[in-house]
């Protein structure tokens, strides 16, 4: 009895006991000051701020709505909602760990025949059998810990599908406003073409001109219309890709976007903050840094195996037989009970190899995450540096191309009047009707590919994401249905897990 009373007084002090293995520190990150694009429209430095929902600077009311449609319906953003639910359950599962593993209530009810002449006869017992391994190393709250860091990774994750996801409606909407705008311009310069066709067409009855103007202005016309078609198919491409983001069959878009909207410009002055707030910001660097705390809470669950554990050990139960005297119902008397407790130690002492062997795969394995982290980062640097390069060199590139479009539109008017007054031949206007047909284009392409770069800064930027309750992904009708199956209790719409900042977010 003194060994049991002395054991669970030791209890607290053994379950608080010391932790094996290596505490997580956050590698070193080469990370720059500054960007190194520097443009007016690029507002930086500490006190600029990202603007996380950045897609409204579009001022567009139409993608603010494919981008809401997006976050409700997305069939990944779902998938990964559900793996949030899927964690929260597996860090139960260790949070139990930290109690008696082994519970359970056990009884039988058995007829027995003896060796011999003596009579059959029926035993019955019912008891209740506990074991309790005691985290006296650790092992337990470091499983824990890791499946918490478990859970912010697949958090993080799940933001940063919604980075990318917001990211590629917004790209597929700018190429199809792009689109339609390329294939106005075609058809209106179609039109201008017939009309200049059906011009010389006149000139060359009234034999003023030679058929070789015709068959020029012909095959003008005839490469241009031949844009439309590959330009529509490319849109309708498009149209199907968008239907898919926003977790629709294909071709259901068209009646969510009308034919009348222009592409989304630009604002004058974007904030892009400094580079090492992309440590906190950007989604696949928080979630690279908390699968590095997942491994490296493996080392020390590995390393508790090199160590002796400690189990309190108990079982109590009735039992009782109706062998001579005896009745089945005396089984609850004081004489038929009976109980065993008590400490107990189990060491894995011929197995070093094998248990240092697995130490030095975790330990293997956190250095290969600790690397991949930091490749994550210089990554994402590397990332908005070219997408503020793309942004800010397309911006300029328009720029020329919409003094070239004003200057082909005055070329293609003055060579015009020139032909109709007979003061130039017909391939001087075709030379600046195609010009003026390639600026435009050019002019039309590059305005996209200005609102694309901005997007793809924004997500480089790690821009596009909220700290809101992501369970709002899932439908209610599958929580229902979920529910009615399982008995989710508080994981449906537990808080957010607590845990201290790692070390690189608090820089």
């Amino acid at each position: 009895m003194k060994v049991i009373t002395a054991t669970l007084c030791c209890s607290p002090l053994i379950l608080g006991s010391c932790m094996i293995g290596p505490d997580y520190v956050a590698p070193a990150t080469d990370i720059e000051a500054s960007w190194s694009e520097s443009d007016a429209s690029l507002a930086s430095g500490p006190n600029s701020q990202v603007n996380l929902e950045w897609w409204k600077q579009f001022n567009d009311p139409t993608l603010n709505n494919l981008v809401s449609t997006a976050a409700d319906q997305n069939l990944n953003l779902r998938t990964a909602a559900l793996r949030i639910l899927e964690s929260r359950a597996i860090l139960g599962i260790s949070q139990g760990n930290m109690f008696p593993q082994s519970q359970a209530a056990s009884g039988d009810l058995l007829r027995v025949r003896a060796p011999g002449n003596d009579p059959n006869f029926t035993t019955a017992s019912f008891g209740f059998d506990a074991a309790w391994e005691l985290d006296f190393w650790g092992k337990f709250r470091r499983s824990i810990d890791s499946a918490n860091a478990s859970l912010l990774a697949d958090i993080a994750s799940y933001d940063d599908i919604l980075v990318s996801l917001t990211a590629e409606v917004a790209t597929n909407y700018v190429n199809i406003r792009t689109l339609e705008e390329r294939i106005r311009l075609a058809k209106k310069n179609a039109k201008l073409q017939t009309d200049s066709l059906e011009l010389v067409k006149l000139q060359f009855e009234a034999g003023t001109v030679t058929e070789l103007d015709v068959l020029q202005a012909q095959t003008l016309l005839s490469s241009t219309q031949a844009q439309i078609p590959n330009l529509q198919t490319s849109l309708q491409k498009f149209h199907n890709a968008l239907a898919v983001l926003l977790g629709q069959s294909p071709g259901s878009t068209k009646s969510m976007i009308a034919t009348t909207g222009k592409i989304p410009q630009a604002p004058t002055s974007v904030g892009v903050g400094v580079p090492a707030e992309l440590l906190r910001r950007r989604p696949d660097v928080r979630e690279a840094e908390m699968l590095a705390i997942t491994q490296s809470q493996q080392i020390g669950i590995a390393k508790a195996d090199l160590y002796p554990s400690f189990t309190l050990l108990g079982s109590l139960g009735w039992s009782a037989s109706d062998a001579g005297p005896n009745e089945l119902s005396d089984i609850f008397d004081a004489d038929n009970f009976g109980f065993t407790f008590g400490p107990a130690f189990r060491w894995n002492i011929l197995n070093y190899g094998r248990i240092k062997n697995s130490v030095r795969v975790q330990d293997a394995r956190f250095e290969q995450s600790l690397t991949s982290y930091q490749n994550v980062v210089l990554n994402a640097a590397r990332e908005v540096e070219d997408s503020m390069t793309g942004f800010v060199n397309s911006k300029r590139e328009a720029e020329f191309l919409r003094t070239g479009v004003e200057s082909s539109e005055r070329s293609a008017e003055l060579s015009m009047l020139q032909y109709k007054e007979g003061l130039a031949d017909y391939q001087r206007v075709l030379d600046s009707t195609r010009s003026l047909t390639q600026k435009q284009d050019q002019y039309a392409a590059t305005q996209g590919t200005i609102a694309t770069n901005l997007i793809s800064m924004y997500k480089a930027l790690g821009g596009g994401w909220t700290d809101k309750d992501r369970e709002a992904t899932i439908p209610q009708d599958i929580k229902n249905k979920m529910m009615q199956r399982t008995d989710w209790g508080k994981f449906m719409t537990p808080p957010q897990p607590a845990v201290e900042s790692s070390p690189a977010n608090k820089k």
